[in-house]
């Protein structure tokens, strides 16, 4: 057998990346991980925990608002973009250092560096130019930002990576995509004092989510103040002479802006990793291609999280991890489960939602029962707010089982973590019905939700 420097060696050290790393590490095995930028990736550098402080951040000056109905008289307020984006930076550092420990304390060798393949079993430190060895190699370099390079003046825009870092807040922004992160960057500006537009070439924002939710959060972010233009693209930004920026669209508007973001997707990080050399196989998005374990065409080679483009979520990569581990190094064959993933949007209100929407249970049963509840959520009575909540349960007529649950409203992701694992232990209606209501509660109209609003059968509602 051919000596190797390590055991597995992992090229990216985010979510993925890492734990796949640390734990082969904690098992005895000799591992190194390169990581170019800094060990977190995405979701704790540039994604889903900065985003997150920035939305708790952005919520404030409704609470602020809300609280002169509960009795209370609060002064003048103010806010300080350069104090958020400094304890920002100071969290996801403390974190930052507690994927290195986890590293280092398990024996883990680390290089600040980018990594390459130059064949099937070797990889290249680019910050040192050395090589070394390795019988098994993880790729989860996860995914960029679409620069959306074939935009006339796309240099002059921002994604979400820079939106974190702005040296000054803009007092206008404009927003092109309609996906989770638009929206959710959307509500963020907004939220800090920023006039914001949103403009999506579709007819409706968040494509991929189920009708109800997608409306009803268009309808309570237009009431609170952002503008959003359907059926539109940019198709230039200029500089205006002002020193802001002018989008064009393809239906003839100007929108001025102090930015521009282009929140247009983002692709599988594989560029110049020499996955040719190494003969690794890819998809026309560039993702590399993985069977059912995660391992590419290269049988010692495999690949984790978004660079795969199979789900791009950070739980999704941490378990993908873990079935490797399963399957490579306890002799425990494990694919990762993609069924019933609970899922939220972090706008305002929120979205979370476990299983499929009405749309598609249409198409996948023969007749199902539509349960759905809207109304305004306690808070709001006294806080004045004209903001509703929509709660809705899809369900198989024949089995009884809850194929899809969705929430539009305050804490609506905790309330889908919740329920996935209801989802996930095959629930139906009846378990529902059964159960007993938490009063005063939001969630309590999930069990109280006893004869369906509607049903639908072979597509037509009845």
């Amino acid at each position: 057998m051919a000596a190797y420097d390590y055991d597995l060696f992992v090229i990216g050290g985010g979510s993925g990346g890492v734990r796949a790393g640390r734990v082969a590490a904690s098992l005895g095995k000799k591992v190194g991980i390169a990581e170019e930028y800094r060990y977190g990736g995405t979701c704790v550098i540039r994604g889903c925990v900065p985003k997150k402080l920035f939305v708790y951040a952005s919520q404030y000056h409704e609470h602020f608002e809300d609280a002169a109905g509960f009795g209370w008289t609060v002064g003048e307020s103010t806010f300080d973009w350069a104090k958020l984006v400094a304890a920002k930076d100071k969290e996801i550092t403390r974190l930052e250092g507690l994927y290195r420990r986890g590293l280092e304390n398990n024996g883990a060798d680390i290089f600040d560096s980018r990594a390459e393949l130059v064949d099937a079993h070797t990889v290249r430190i680019t910050k040192t130019g050395q090589t070394v060895t390795a019988e098994r190699i993880v790729i989860a370099t996860g995914g960029v930002a679409n620069q959306h390079s074939s935009l006339p003046g796309h240099e002059f825009c921002i994604t979400s990576n820079e939106a974190f870092n702005l040296e000054v807040l803009p007092k206008s922004i404009v927003i092109a995509g309609g996906g989770y992160i638009a929206v959710e960057f959307a509500n963020i500006f907004h939220g800090l004092g920023v006039e914001t537009t949103l403009i999506y070439r579709g007819k409706e924002i968040l494509s991929r989510f189920d009708h109800d939710m997608r409306q009803g959060l268009h309808k309570a972010m237009v009431e609170k103040g952002i503008k959003i233009v359907l059926t539109d693209v940019i198709e230039e930004v200029v500089k205006g002479k002002d020193g802001g920026l002018i989008a064009r669209t393809k239906n003839g508007d100007s929108i001025a802006a102090g930015a521009v973001m282009l929140a247009l997707g983002r692709d599988p990080n594989t560029k110049g990793l020499g996955l040719e050399a190494a003969g690794v196989r890819m998809n026309e998005r560039g993702a590399i291609i993985v069977d059912d374990f995660s391992r590419t065409n290269v049988a010692n080679i495999y690949a984790l999280g978004d660079v795969t483009d199979r789900v791009q979520l950070t739980p999704v990569a941490i378990h993908e991890a873990m079935c490797f581990i399963e399957t490579v190094y306890k002799n425990n064959p494990t694919s990762p489960d993609y069924d019933l993933i609970p899922t939220a949007v972090f706008s305002q209100p929120e979205i979370g939602t476990v299983g499929i929407s009405e749309e598609e249970a249409i198409k996948r049963y023969a007749e199902i029962e539509v349960y759905r509840a809207e109304f305004r959520p306690m808070k709001a009575t006294l806080s004045g707010r004209s903001e509703r909540m929509i709660m809705k349960l899809l369900v198989d007529a024949e089995s009884r089982k809850v194929v899809g649950a969705h929430i539009l409203g305050h804490e609506a992701g905790e309330m889908a973590q919740i329920i996935g694992i209801c989802l996930k232990a095959g629930a139906t209606k009846d378990d529902f019905d059964r159960t007993m209501a938490l009063h005063p509660s939001a969630a309590e109209e999930l069990v109280t939700m006893y004869n369906p609003s509607y049903r639908v059968r072979n597509g037509e509602r009845v």
